[in-house]
């Protein structure tokens, strides 16, 4: 009947399903753990793997030696987390833009677009102008044209130093790179195989502090787990692959 799927449900009766078990609040940048599928908070599940290597919830063993390499971040349990509480996404953007503007620190292109984005919004009703629906379908079409030709520019940004450690492979002639937080280890791969004429991007490892890097890690991931409060540039470096035993 129309009255039981327009049936409401109250927020706490789900909130088991959408928050954190190690700081009991709503997720941000909600993360998952890939072996039993636990959903944390990221800095908090980074913090507790830094001491431990089991799930929070389950106990269950994630690696016994690297367990910050099998999480990942759960995109779309946080549009739903955002999509679910009221005000919960705006309320977290100003508190990173303070975060950066307290640190005198540039705030990244993703949080500051939303900002523009909606200011721009609210602009426009202030003012009192109205568009129509074909006008507002062409400024959408031509705002998609120029994100898709952002090339991620607009993104959090990277400084990098890609260095060789390796006498079999030569150092690049422009080690130093910057580049989207949400580039993988594995564009840096295959950057650096074209730049080295390699016939392939496997032939490579590429390694923080001696630790090798797993393929599907952003950038934003290895600042966070293995360069932090160290200051730029992340150090990275390359050499030929290793087959381990």
């Amino acid at each position: 009947t129309p009255k039981m799927l327009t049936r409401k449900i109250k927020l706490w009766d789900i909130n088991a399903h959408i928050t954190c078990r190690l700081c009991n609040g709503y997720l941000i940048d909600a993360t998952t753990v890939t072996e039993c599928l636990h959903t944390f908070c990221r800095s908090c599940l980074v913090k507790y793997l830094e001491e431990n290597n089991t799930c929070p919830t389950c106990r269950i063993v994630i690696h016994q030696s690297h367990p910050l390499q099998y999480i990942g971040h759960d995109r779309t349990m946080q549009d739903i987390v955002y999509k679910l509480v009221p005000g919960l996404q705006e309320a977290e953007m100003k508190k990173q833009r303070e975060f950066y503007h307290k640190l005198g620190m540039e705030v990244p292109g993703d949080i500051k677009g939303e900002t523009c984005s909606t200011k721009q919004h609210l602009d426009s009703h202030r003012n009192g102008e109205t568009k129509t629906d074909e006008n507002s379908n062409k400024e959408t079409s031509e705002d998609k044209q120029e994100e898709d030709n952002d090339y991620h520019r607009s993104d959090e940004q990277v400084s990098i130093c890609l260095e060789c450690n390796s006498s079999k492979l030569r150092g690049l002639k422009r080690k130093w790179i910057r580049c989207s937080a949400q580039a993988t280890v594995l564009h840096l791969k295959k950057f650096i195989a074209k730049k080295l004429n390699l016939s392939s991007f496997n032939e490579l490892d590429i390694l923080c502090n001696e630790e090798i890097l797993g393929k599907d890690h952003t950038l934003k991931f290895v600042v966070v787990t293995r360069w932090r409060f160290k200051k730029a540039p992340l150090l990275l470096h390359y050499r030929p692959k290793m087959d381990l035993l």
